[in-house]
């Protein structure tokens, strides 16, 4: 009887992960490749627990306390924010005037010539890559050179942050809206160029309608890198927050510094609610 219920009784089979030796194939892969970068990186963190690197972390750390609440430097910082806010403001906008048209014309799905065998088919492809490439020369080169170029050509000031954010950020903003544009069903777009309708009316009736939140999701949080971007460039003279960082930390006042940067987390937490705002009420 007691080998009948034995023999009635489920087999468990001993548990045992079925991804296990992919994972640690990943595993392995990663540190075989990750290791040689580490050390061509010369990434040694343990270099930050030694005394004396601990203790000029300390005493670096502790110029910041308390924060700069001066009024005339409450004035100055005031100042400086604005003029970041307009720097990045300014660049967006400009960065948006580059990217729409590149994108209208990057995107397959606008392509008129796609429709059919005609003779404009082959010469609608090399302008499409040719827009492509432009697209790559634009943000391949950081900001920051090209606030550097500008700040030759202008001299310092603002003026330089803002033609930067729009030649870097056109490139960024183009490549990102062609790929947001492509990635959702383009079948009513395509029905709409067979119609004979032109390209912008397949664009405002086809395809923004159903990425709308994703591009101005991806366009607000575009505009809170603008600002991070121009407090760096700030630091080769473009103006704005970067530029009163700058004098800071030359000068050793670390209670301004602090201030600063509290100043620019608050800067990032008011785009990153504006960004909610805007998904929510084009939801």
């Amino acid at each position: 009887m007691s080998a009948a219920i034995a023999t009635m009784a489920p087999l468990q089979a001993p548990l045992r992960d079925p991804v296990a030796r992919t994972r640690a194939t990943v595993l392995l892969v990663a540190v075989v490749v990750l290791w040689p970068l580490l050390a061509l990186a010369e990434f040694k963190p343990w270099q930050l627990f030694e005394s004396g690197n601990l203790q000029v972390m300390a005493n670096f750390l502790a110029g910041f306390l308390p924060p700069q609440a001066a009024p005339d430097f409450l004035a100055l910082l005031w100042k400086a924010t604005l003029e970041t806010l307009a720097i990045a403001t300014a660049g967006i906008a400009l960065a948006f005037v580059v990217a729409v048209p590149l994108a209208v014309v990057a995107t397959r799905a606008l392509a008129i010539s796609r429709i059919g065998p005609g003779p404009g088919r082959g010469i609608g492809a090399v302008i499409r890559t040719a827009t492509r490439a432009v697209l790559t020369v634009l943000r391949a080169i950081p900001e920051v050179v090209w606030a550097l170029v500008f700040v030759r050509a202008l001299g310092l000031g603002p003026g330089a942050g803002v033609l930067a954010l729009a030649v870097t950020y056109g490139g960024m903003l183009g490549k990102v809206y062609t790929e947001i544009l492509e990635s959702g069903d383009t079948r009513s777009a395509r029905a709409l160029l067979e119609a004979g309708s032109p390209r912008l009316g397949a664009l405002f009736y086809a395809l923004v309608p159903s990425t709308a939140q994703e591009l101005a999701s991806y366009t607000v949080y575009r505009w809170e890198c603008a600002v991070r971007a121009s407090v760096v460039m700030g630091f080769v003279g473009a103006g704005g927050l970067g530029q009163l960082m700058d004098q800071s930390m030359k000068m050793l006042n670390g209670g301004e510094a602090s201030t600063i940067l509290l100043t620019f987390l608050v800067l990032v937490v008011v785009a990153d609610a504006m960004s909610a705002v805007i998904r929510r009420v084009l939801s």
